[in-house]
Parts: C-alpha cells; structure tokens; sequence
C-alpha cells in the first residue's frame, strides 16, 4: 500500500491541476469573453468600429494558427522580469508569472479563447432581430438587455464554449510546458506528467494516466455532441415553423 501511495499521488496531483486549470480558465471566459463576444456580435453604425472588431476576431483566432510552443514562447517573454508586463508586475511587487499557476491561468485563457468566443458569438448572432427591436423598445438599460435578454438566448452556446474550452485547457501542452515548465504541485499538469513518464519509459504510469484523460475526453465529446444535436434541432424547428407560416 506504501509503494502504491506515491504513484497515487503523482498521477492524482497532475489531474486535479489539470482539473484547477481548466476550471479557473472556463470561469475566466465566462466572466470577459462573453460580453466580449455579445458587442462582436452586435451590428454596428460605424465602419470603424466594424473594422475593429474584424481586427479583433483575427487576433482572437490567432491561437488556432500558431503552434502552441510559438504562442507559449512569446508569452514567456512578455511575463518573464525582463520584458514588458513582467518588469512592470515586478515593479510594482507582483511578482513575474512565469513559471507560476498564475502564469498557466493567462496563458490558457488566451490560448483557449477562440475556442470559447466563437460558439459564443454565433449563438449571439442566431438571436431573432424582432427580439433584439422588442427588448430595445422595452428595456432602456443596455445591461439589462445583455442579462436579460441576450444571455438566456444564448445559454446554449454559452454552455458549449464552457464545454469546449474546459476540453481545450484540459489537453494543453506546448503553452504550459514553455510557461509553466514542470513544477510539481505548481505547473505540472497532467499533460506534462504524462510527457515526463513517456520520457522515463514508465509506459504502465503514462497508459494510466492517458486512459484517465481518454475516459474525461470521451465524457466531454458526448457532451458536447448532445448540446450540438439539441442546437440544430432547435434551427430546423425555426426554420420549419417559418416555412409554414410563410405558406399560410
């Protein structure tokens, strides 16, 4: 029982950070991202203000292009003590978040944020325009009709970006690895664990702790499916129900 308690630990301490990590991050999203994806979503006046916010969707889909490593080194220099954000977080006693818990938080939110924006932003655009023109003449107040309106017809893709980029931060490697490195109980991720043990040739260890992942992937995936499935059932009813009335 004593010789099974270490390896216990070193594959349950990298999952419940794993587990930190991507909850941390969801949450994150879920407090900036949505009302971030709510005024992309929103028509707008001004060629400018939609030329900012195509600038923006551009950047915001940037982690789907770059290799994770080449995102991963760029915001190690930024955090690092030698460079920009990271002497400013020094100078004001902070602390640099490279190579800290901290560090793998901001990191995960950038790298996971398309994944969350996008389901985001299309649910934000399926909103009817009558129901977007009703709550205008209704509710004066532009956070009311975020909150009251413009969330609750947008749960569903609310709930699969949450989804989404839980699943995303849950099988990161190349960001944490080059901002986290490998600190046991800090940075070391289940992901990172796994790649140490491979390294080791402890393949009975790393099959173990891949099957735990396989099994969270699998949950996951059918999830996400199951909130897919209900999303186009919801379209065709709309658009059957159009079809009719259009007919009568």
């Amino acid at each position: 029982m004593s010789l099974l308690a270490p390896h216990l630990s070193d594959m349950l301490l990298p999952l419940w950070l794993s587990i930190k990590l991507a909850s941390i991050t969801t949450l994150c999203l879920l407090l900036f991202a949505t009302p971030m994806a709510y005024w992309l979503a929103k028509p707008s006046s001004s060629n400018l203000i939609t030329r900012i916010k195509i600038m923006l969707m551009g950047v915001i889909a940037m982690p789907l292009v770059l290799p994770p490593t080449v995102l991963g080194f760029y915001l190690l220099l930024l955090l690092s003590p030698n460079f920009a954000l990271g002497k400013w977080l020094v100078a004001h006693d902070i602390g640099a978040l490279a190579f800290t818990f901290e560090g793998l938080v901001l990191g995960s939110i950038i790298y996971s944020l398309p994944f969350y924006v996008q389901p985001v932003y299309a649910q934000f655009l399926r909103i009817p325009k009558s129901v977007s023109d009703m709550a205008l003449l209704l509710e004066p107040s532009k956070l009311r009709r975020f909150t009251a309106v413009a969330l609750p017809q947008a749960k569903t893709g609310i709930i699969l970006g949450s989804l989404i980029s839980f699943a995303h931060t849950i099988g990161e490697f190349g960001v944490v690895l080059m901002i986290g490195g490998s600190i046991a109980g800090e940075t070391k991720v289940i992901s990172i664990a796994i790649y140490e043990q491979v390294e080791a040739l402890n393949y009975e260890m790393a099959h173990t702790m891949s099957l735990l992942l396989v099994l969270l992937g699998i949950v996951l995936v059918g999830l996400i499916a199951s909130i897919n499935r209900q999303v186009n059932e919801g379209t065709f009813t709309k658009i059957t129900r159009s079809k009719s009335k259009s007919k009568k």
